[in-house]
């Protein structure tokens, strides 16, 4: 197999992944209002940002690619 299509692959199974964990993602307790994700709710404005959560998934997947990248 030729290296675009090996990673065509890869790519599609990362968003099978990712759809996956998004859609489990509110029957699963915690994940999504870790400690350290900023969330302000004033009386005309709320605001949330996963900070955590963001840094979690980055780790998660950097190790994943890390693996299937070492030959």
């Amino acid at each position: 197999m030729s290296t675009v299509g090996k990673s065509i692959i890869m790519i599609g199974i990362v968003l099978i992944a990712l759809g996956a964990l998004l859609t489990l993602a509110g029957k699963i307790p915690g994940i999504g209002r870790l400690p350290g994700d900023i969330f302000i709710k004033k009386e005309n404005f709320s605001f949330y940002f996963p900070l955590t959560t963001c840094i979690l998934l980055s780790v998660i997947v950097s190790l994943i690619m890390y693996f299937l990248g070492k030959k």
